[in-house]
């Protein structure tokens, strides 16, 4: 599906429509969409993997940053700007890291779902992180107890890692080492 280009708006517009609403607001291809407000299952999942990654990353070179947190993905060849929320970012080139933004490409990036944005982040989101060269994505699911793990390969696309549901490890091929116990996940 496309959209007439009139009802695409500019980066600045975004900025003055994000000025006046307390609404969590991304900007993609000069569409706007709007988060919605995370469940408490989604912010005690969240919460367990952001506590994991950061102790997991203590001392090392990545930093890992929960939302709200723009990141602003930026990648020679793209000469677009996109601007999303991501729930997890691991940053590894922090030569992008701005006051109140990154700007570039995260190493890892997890979103957890939510009702009502499940396509975007199943399908939408997905691609646009294959196109930006984020090298792993993790899809976490926390009304089925799923996660799904996503890496770039050489030719650039993704490839399913693992799929877990309910019991197992999930393992990082980016980060390794990082491993979640997807049953203490979800809890």
């Amino acid at each position: 599906m496309t959209v007439p280009k009139e009802n695409l708006i500019t980066i600045e517009e975004f900025y003055k429509m994000r000025e006046s609403t307390e609404q969590l607001l991304e900007y993609v291809d000069g569409i706007v969409f709007m988060s919605p407000s995370p469940s408490t299952k989604h912010q005690r999942v969240s919460g367990r993997l952001h506590a994991q990654l950061f102790n997991f990353l203590e001392g090392k070179d990545c930093e890992v940053f929960h939302a709200p947190f723009d990141v602003e993905l930026h990648r020679e060849g793209l000469e677009r700007t996109n601007i999303v929320i991501p729930d997890l970012s691991v940053i590894c080139d922090k030569d992008g890291l701005m006051e109140n933004k990154y700007v570039g490409v995260p190493t890892l990036i997890i979103e957890i779902l939510s009702p009502s944005n499940q396509a975007n982040d199943l399908v939408f989101k997905l691609n646009l992180y294959m196109q930006y060269g984020v090298k792993e994505y993790w899809i976490v699911n926390p009304m089925l107890n799923i996660v799904q793990i996503y890496t770039l390969n050489r030719e650039g696309q993704y490839e399913q890692a693992d799929v877990l549901k309910e019991k197992g490890i999930a393992h990082s091929e980016i980060l390794p080492g990082f491993s979640v116990d997807i049953e203490k996940l979800f809890q």
